[in-house]
């Protein structure tokens, strides 16, 4: 089943879109504003229709965030376009322009066609969005803005274990044996300096938070 995202600030076009699309086989996500279709795109979905104006981040600025990370269509929704708006909405990224009102069965026919093309050319990478860390599962990347962060295997997979089971508790043993391996030579205290170095690291972008220590029990990722 495709994913379709969509993203607007009046409820009532979001309702629509979504009772529309799903009568025709789509999962859709929902978001109304620019923050919640950034946090929203780390479902993957296939499409994305983006409203231009949002609060909280516009849709050029949400294309342009997502653009370097996800490669599936997107679609702005906006009620007039000039040129330089076409002009300004291509150069963040984005593949096609739906003018408001429009027709259902339209719109309908142009998402399929851009889904089709999409899947011939590309697969989407695994990739989830907190604040402004981005992780790419498929490329073992993460980043802050536009920064890759210089990650050790362990420091990475320490993240990786801890953000796909985001809110979930972890201990230094459970770590350790994730991680390092059941048969490692070693003990769990290394825990301790691996996470510190990431968070020195994240640190250094604003973005330290995401690791939270819960004291007596272990670590754990929040968004």
């Amino acid at each position: 089943m495709y994913k379709i995202l969509v993203a607007d600030d009046e409820k009532d076009v979001v309702s629509l879109l979504r009772d529309y699309l799903e009568l025709q086989g789509y999962c859709v996500y929902s978001a109304y504003n620019g923050a919640q279709a950034i946090e929203a795109a780390s479902n993957q979905p296939d499409l994305i229709l983006l409203d231009v104006n949002m609060p909280e981040a516009d849709g050029f600025e949400v294309c342009e965030r997502l653009r370097d990370h996800i490669s599936c269509p997107i679609l702005f929704l906006t009620a007039r376009v000039e040129d330089a708006d076409k002009i300004r909405g291509f150069a963040a990224g984005g593949d096609d322009y739906i003018i408001k009102p429009f027709s259902l069965e339209e719109l309908g026919a142009r998402i399929a066609a851009h889904i089709r093309r999409d899947h011939r050319t590309s697969a989407a990478a695994n990739t989830r969005f907190f604040g402004n860390i981005v992780i790419n599962y498929t490329a073992k990347t993460v980043s802050a803005g536009d920064t890759v962060l210089d990650l050790t295997k362990k420091e990475y997979g320490i993240i990786e274990l801890l953000s796909l089971n985001t809110g979930q508790i972890f201990d230094k043993e459970r770590i350790y044996e994730k991680i390092w391996g059941y048969d490692a030579e070693g003990d769990s205290t290394v825990i301790a300096e691996h996470i510190r170095r990431l968070r020195a690291k994240l640190a250094k972008h604003g973005e330290e938070q995401h690791i939270t220590t819960v004291w007596g029990m272990g670590y754990k990722w929040i968004k």
